[in-house]
């Protein structure tokens, strides 16, 4: 700053730092709040506290001066993203705060709605934030340079907190837009801070900093770089104020498709694009109706705050102190601590609390477009999800302690029944992958022998018995080839390798297509005459393959025409079917084998210190002899011995210690090596029981000695009308699991209609 006033500024009787700075003058006549003092002065306040001790040690927020109620309390975290996702998120909820105020007839908003509504936004980090994002918000009047400090009465500061009640937006096209286009003053709060300590310590400065002191209805959190639609904001409020008993919600989170759909030629985002619409439109629906989302996204979700208290925001905040610990199972579910908070909130004891999905709430997201950070993304919510839902499987008798009705209660135990057979699948995920492909490759070739059924049908034109074999080569050498690169190398490091492994695996899955689709050709019963369609269901391969596949996908078309939104079904299908063999066998074994990781990603890297235990050189006023130019020598005050009798005596204590026996001291690992050994160690157990009770299947399945000794049904031919029982009992689960997803959103969907 070239020029700055000094300012005797007088600290608040708690001793708080808290100045009130003048907002240039373009910015406090944008709007309607001329003369205001929220308009006019943003106010600073240098925290010297952590986020729990924030109300105690007497700060304060304007909301409370100007004795204004807090309906909706929106946080918004950060950490290095750029400006043009902070604009994306901050325009689209300053549009969704103008369309609060346009209902007038509500008994909440209208006109003055805004005075309802704060926005905190919550950086992780002061070295960490963008500069073009402090820019952004200069612009908004929401923060100056110049104002920060990092010391009051020796007293770091842990936090810089800005307010300010803006009324202009800042687009992504770096435009100004003012009363004008429809902006509403808008109130926020903008913590910086000075250390980045994760997005968990974030959400602990918004609930249990400025939760208490604002004592919001409903909180709102959400990431930079999701963009909720106009109207998004008020569907989820208005869900909990139509039913008291719920306590949190969720919208549709959708990926960022780009203009006209362009960003679904890439075949990763369309995949991501499919698998989002279907946990939208078949699982958050199935697990509304039946009170409990095993997750509500961090992204965009919200919460009653009365809810939250207590409990569940205790065990929420656990996870933030586990990081390095020695408790593997607390340490990697708490990797997807949102899972514990809903967990949590639906068992909070004595009280009914139901989570709720909120189809009409849609916001915006970007998704990984490159393999890599995709693989990276995965690990932590596979090794989050399995622990978490883990947690909540042996924490069952939890539910009966709430103060849910009896047929709730029935229903939350259904739910988890239903989570239970859905983890043992996802166990056992890599070996049913790898023998479904095994027994319909080796059962369609094998039994198309000529020397067996007179026919000399092949699907592969004579060379099966070459291809096969190939193909099987290669699944298994890709399954090594990732075991390898998952143990210590990060998916930036083998991204070539993964992605050879990708496409080996989507070719297998065609070929997997291919053969399923081959063997109800195959087995149609028909004559010379022609096919005999009536006896088509009495041949067990047709009526199985075909009431999977309908009961699978069809319901997946189903579902989609009757939530209004099919286009994912012909835009992203096949990149998604090509794709789900390296969700399972690339994604998994790659979480699994990295089970010792338990960072939050790369944000985890702490601001060193500077070490002041060797003391320091203070320079002096007194100048030294004249150098080169005529300038006098700098010099520093720096304490050194001189007396002969200290001198003397350190030679002495130097003697004495290079004199003294020597010990063979046994090596001690410190608290991070045990901790990080623990891990390893705990991996490697993990990764060994995964990898061999897959195996073990494969082995007794596949092995004829074992399967004619007890499984001999395994080796029964296609055309006798019978068919693999493993592959049966597979399919059959498969579409009985989607016909309870399918259910579930039906209901949904009737509930919505009649009740709203």
């Amino acid at each position: 700053m070239k020029h700055t006033t000094v300012r005797d500024i007088a600290l608040t009787p708690q001793g708080n730092l808290v100045v009130d700075i003048p907002v240039p003058a373009r910015v406090a006549q944008a709007g309607k709040l001329r003369g205001a003092e929220e308009a006019t002065h943003m106010r600073y306040t240098a925290v010297t506290c952590g986020p729990d001790a924030f109300s105690r040690e007497g700060y304060t927020l304007r909301q409370q001066e100007y004795g204004r109620q807090t309906e909706l309390f929106i946080v918004v975290t950060m950490y290095n993203e750029d400006d043009a996702l902070f604009c994306k998120t901050l325009t689209a909820l300053q549009k969704n705060i103008a369309h609060l105020c346009t209902h007038s007839r509500s008994r909440t908003w209208g006109k003055e709605g805004w005075q309802k509504v704060v926005i905190c936004i919550v950086s992780d980090g002061r070295k960490k934030i963008h500069p073009r994002v402090l820019s952004v918000l200069g612009v908004l009047g929401v923060y100056q340079d110049g104002v920060m400090k990092d010391h009051v009465n020796e007293k770091p500061v842990t936090a810089h907190l800005f307010e300010y009640t803006t009324q202009i937006a800042f687009d992504m096209d770096s435009r100004i837009r003012g009363p004008e286009a429809g902006i509403v003053p808008v109130q926020v709060l903008f913590c910086l801070k000075e250390q980045n300590a994760k997005k968990i310590n974030s959400h602990r400065w918004f609930f249990n900093a400025f939760g208490p002191l604002l004592r919001p209805n409903v909180c709102v959190l959400i990431d930079v770089g999701t963009k909720p639609t106009t109207t998004s904001i008020y569907h989820l409020w208005k869900a909990f104020d139509r039913d008291p008993s719920i306590g949190g919600a969720c919208g549709e989170i959708y990926a960022e498709t780009g203009r006209f759909g362009s960003k679904l030629l890439n075949p990763l985002v369309a995949a991501q694009n499919f698998e989002y619409k279907m946990s939208n439109i078949l699982d958050k629906p199935f697990e509304s109706v039946c009170g409990y989302i095993s997750v509500l996204p961090g992204a965009f979700s919200a919460y009653r705050y009365t809810a939250l208290r207590g409990r569940p925001l205790a065990q929420y905040f656990k996870g933030e102190d586990l990081h390095g610990g020695t408790n593997y199972q607390e340490a990697n579910m708490y990797l997807a601590e949102d899972r514990i908070l809903c967990f949590e909130l639906v068992t909070k004891r004595d009280q009914a609390w139901l989570l709720k999905y909120v189809k009409s709430a849609k916001a915006e997201t970007d998704v990984p477009d490159s393999l890599p950070e995709f693989i990276s993304q995965r690990r932590r919510w596979l090794n989050g999800s399995f622990f978490a839902g883990l947690h909540a499987l042996t924490h069952w008798y939890y539910f009966w302690r709430s103060h849910h009705s009896f047929p709730r209660k029935l229903l939350l135990m259904f739910e988890l029944f239903y989570n239970l057979v859905n983890m043992i699948f996802n166990w056992f995920a890599l070996s049913s992958w790898y023998l479904t492909f095994y027994f319909l490759g080796h059962g369609v070739i094998n039994n198309s022998d000529t020397a067996n059924t007179g026919r000399g049908e092949d699907p592969f034109w004579g060379t099966g018995t070459y291809v096969f074999p190939i193909l099987r080569e290669l699944y298994l050498a890709c399954i090594v080839l990732i075991f390898i690169c998952s143990l210590g190398n990060r998916p930036q490091g083998s991204k070539w390798i993964y992605m050879v492994c990708v496409l080996i695996f989507a070719l297998i899955q065609c070929v997997l297509v291919y053969l399923a689709g081959w063997t109800v050709f195959y087995t149609v019963p028909r004559t010379a005459a022609g096919w005999e369609i009536a006896r088509l269901f009495n041949n067990a391969a047709f009526r199985t393959i075909t009431i999977s596949i309908l009961s699978t996908y069809g319901l997946y078309l189903l579902a989609s025409l009757a939530f209004f939104e099919p286009w994912h079904m012909f835009t992203c299908f096949i990149q998604y079917l090509l794709a789900v063999p390296s969700f399972v066998n690339v994604t998994q074994t790659y979480a699994f084998c990295n089970l010792h990781d338990v960072s939050w990603g790369t944000k985890g890297d702490n601001m060193p210190t500077a070490q002041t235990d060797l003391g320091a050189a203070q320079a002096t006023k007194k100048g030294g002899k004249g150098g080169k130019g005529g300038k006098k020598e700098q010099l520093v005050a720096v304490a050194v011995p001189t007396d002969p009798s200290d001198i003397n005596a350190n030679y002495t204590k130097f003697l004495q210690l290079a004199r003294a026996p020597r010990v063979e001291a046994k090596a001690h690992r410190d608290a991070r090596t045990k901790s990080e050994d623990y891990f390893r160690n705990f991996r490697t157990r993990f990764v060994v029981f995964w990898m061999f009770s897959n195996a073990a299947l494969i082995i007794m399945l596949t092995t004829d000695a074992i399967t004619e000794r007890f499984y001999p049904s395994m080796n029964v031919n296609a055309q006798s009308g019978e068919f693999n029982p493993y592959l049966s009992a597979i399919f059959y689960a498969v579409a009985a699991l989607a016909a309870i997803r399918a259910i579930g959103s039906f209901t949904y969907l009737l509930n919505r209609v009649v009740c709203g």
